[in-house]
């Protein structure tokens, strides 16, 4: 991905930035790792080191950048480089930052390590022709909702690039187990979105369900979740209706159904509790598992009209490069002279906020 900010004057900085995307590229790895149910670390390195030349030449070459002659990749218009270094597979963000390093001191100019969280964050004011960057009427403190297959976490800020976890799982990531409970379903990986679809399908259909599960931690004195119970109950639920070869379509829907509403329930429930306790005046729900239309609809419903709630656009739910790149700009300008040196940038796959 490659963003152009704009130079200095009117606009520009972290009060008043504007921004053009002037090209976007992303490889899915979903088709390979679909026969292991989930990301396998090896194959994954060894696609990253395939693909990202690739897909460095397709973008320079789509934002108008000298095309890349047999000598390497050219530098063209580039000034900053922005890089993933955590969390996440550690293997996998290796790749892409050897990679970065190499560019950086080939082209001469700054590379910015990013954490992928805070990417997520920024990732909810690209708008719809992405030209614009609708940050300066945003309103402190913020609260973010980062829900992934790897996170699910609540962080406060009360001034741009300050954050505070102020709750987060104590043991699966919804978006983790979203993707479990639809392996016990038999339903294909990723499997969050073929929850979803069932789920989304049923709720039209019935008001009441023949059985309910549990909400862990709903009540719980402090903002912290837990989804690795939840997980447990489908599984007992399965075994008790005589398995899964046993479990028609109907019934496999509205154990999704009823799989989200706990899992979506927990989430708003405890947002709201945070929303109210620190007088949150922006509300970021951002990551993977925001994509969920339920989960949009639930959120939209505990809002006051005080409070201003952002979701990113479908595309930029998931990891991409565009939000990296806008959160590696916001650290540039703000740290200019803490440009950190090359060999300081290592790979840090439980990296927090």
């Amino acid at each position: 991905m490659e963003v152009h900010p704009p130079k200095a004057g009117k606009k520009g900085g972290i009060k008043n930035p504007s921004f053009k995307v002037l090209a976007n590229n992303t490889n899915s790895q979903i088709n390979i790792h679909i026969p292991y149910g989930g990301v396998f670390p090896s194959l994954a390195k060894r696609e990253h080191l395939r693909n990202l030349p690739i897909l460095l030449e397709k973008t320079l070459r789509e934002a108008n950048s000298p095309s890349p002659s047999r000598r390497g990749l050219e530098r063209g218009c580039v000034d900053l480089i922005t890089v993933t270094y955590g969390p996440g597979l550690e293997p996998s963000l290796w790749t892409g930052i050897v990679f970065a390093k190499e560019l950086a001191e080939k082209w001469k100019v700054p590379l910015i390590p990013v954490n992928h969280m805070e990417g997520h964050i920024f990732s909810v004011f690209i708008n719809k022709n992405r030209k614009k960057f609708p940050i300066s009427n945003v309103k402190f403190p913020i609260l973010s909702l980062l829900i992934s297959g790897g996170h699910t976490e609540l962080v406060l800020s009360k001034k741009w690039m300050q954050y505070e976890i102020i709750g987060e799982t104590v043991d699966d990531a919804v978006g983790e187990a979203f993707d479990k409970v639809a392996r016990m379903l038999g339903l294909p990986y990723p499997g969050g979105p073929e929850i979803s679809k069932l789920a989304e399908e049923e709720r039209k259909k019935i008001k009441n369900l023949p059985f309910s599960l549990s909400r862990p931690m709903l009540h719980s004195k402090d903002l912290n979740f837990s989804f690795s119970g939840l997980k447990t109950a489908v599984l007992y639920l399965i075994r008790d209706l005589g398995g899964l070869e046993n479990i028609n379509e109907k019934t496999k829907m509205q154990i999704a159904l009823e799989f989200e509403n706990a899992a979506i329930e927990c989430l708003v429930h405890k947002t709201q509790k945070a929303l109210e306790k620190y007088k949150i005046k922006t509300l970021i729900v951002a990551g993977g598992v925001s994509a969920n239309q339920h989960l949009q609809n639930e959120m939209k419903n505990i809002i006051s009209k005080k409070i201003k709630i952002l979701f990113p656009k479908k595309d930029l739910t998931g990891d991409n490069s565009i939000m990296i790149g806008i959160a590696g700009y916001f650290n540039y300008i703000k740290n200019k002279k803490k440009v950190p040196k090359l060999t300081s940038i290592k790979a840090t796959g439980n990296l927090r906020l």
